[in-house]
């Protein structure tokens, strides 16, 4: 009974104070922007400083940040349903929304809260974009694409992925160059030196753990790559593009051999 006499009493001062939420429809754009790629549309709302904004919003904790904390969840949860209906692979959307929610774990202001939902909501804004420009791949080339990004840290073949898909290494190896543009082992590469990059920008691993974690044959073979595709050293990128604002766990080794 405590807890009914609470909620009408909360219901009668809202209503004295004339509280109200934001149109649905305003939340409403706003997720679909994100989960349709509309990068522009997303920008300037984190421009705009929208989810930081206390007019027609609830209140769900009386301390600032925990409130807001909590409108985080709640939007990166939204977030993470739309883009896998919206075509964003399960795995992928939610170890995105794992990986942003344990780092909400580590802040303690509202202004680093606003701001890792900023880029929160603009990495998957990204990864939708990509995925709709992607979006005429066929099931067997997209079952490859999702593969490939569920076991990056591995030794990728062509084999594999045609063992993965059912049909031959030769003809699953032309319909991915036609749809994607790129070579099958090409596009791993692109994929293992992109992994690479983030690592490099918010992790301290050395050149040798990064390489090995990747099933790169060696450091060198890594150094020769990334340069090739980057246009730099993996030494020069960590110097430009270095963030000290983020940790994670140790590298975990892959269970396959190395190539």
């Amino acid at each position: 009974m405590g807890l009914l006499q609470d909620w009408y009493r909360k219901e009668t001062l809202d209503s004295e104070e004339e509280r109200t939420h934001r149109p649905q429809n305003e939340e409403i754009a706003f997720y679909q922007a994100v989960s349709s790629g509309d990068i522009d549309a997303v920008r300037q709302n984190c421009e705009q400083k929208r989810f930081t904004e206390s007019e027609g919003v609830g209140i769900l904790s009386r301390n600032p940040v925990t409130n807001l904390k909590y409108h985080f969840v709640i939007t990166t949860a939204f977030i993470t349903r739309l883009c896998v209906e919206g075509g964003m692979e399960m795995e992928q959307a939610f170890r995105l929304s794992d990986f942003y929610i344990l780092k909400l774990d580590l802040l303690h202001t509202t202004e680093e809260v606003a701001s890792l939902h900023d880029r929160m909501v603009l990495d998957f804004t990204g990864k939708m974009r990509l995925l709709r420009k992607n979006a005429g791949t066929s099931k067997p080339v997209t079952s490859c694409i999702e593969y490939i990004y569920a076991h990056i840290k591995e030794r990728i073949t062509i084999e594999d992925l045609a063992a993965h898909t059912g049909l031959s290494a030769s003809y699953l190896s032309r319909i991915f160059k036609e749809e994607v543009g790129i070579s099958v082992s090409d596009y791993i590469r692109e994929k293992k030196v992109e992994k690479a990059q983030n690592l490099l920008k918010f992790c301290d691993y050395s050149l040798i753990e990064i390489a090995n974690y990747l099933s790169f044959s060696s450091q060198s073979h890594f150094i020769q790559i990334f340069k090739k595709l980057v246009g730099m050293t993996p030494k020069k990128y960590r110097d430009l593009y270095y963030c000290t604002t983020w940790s994670v766990a140790p590298l975990s080794k892959p269970d396959t051999a190395k190539s």
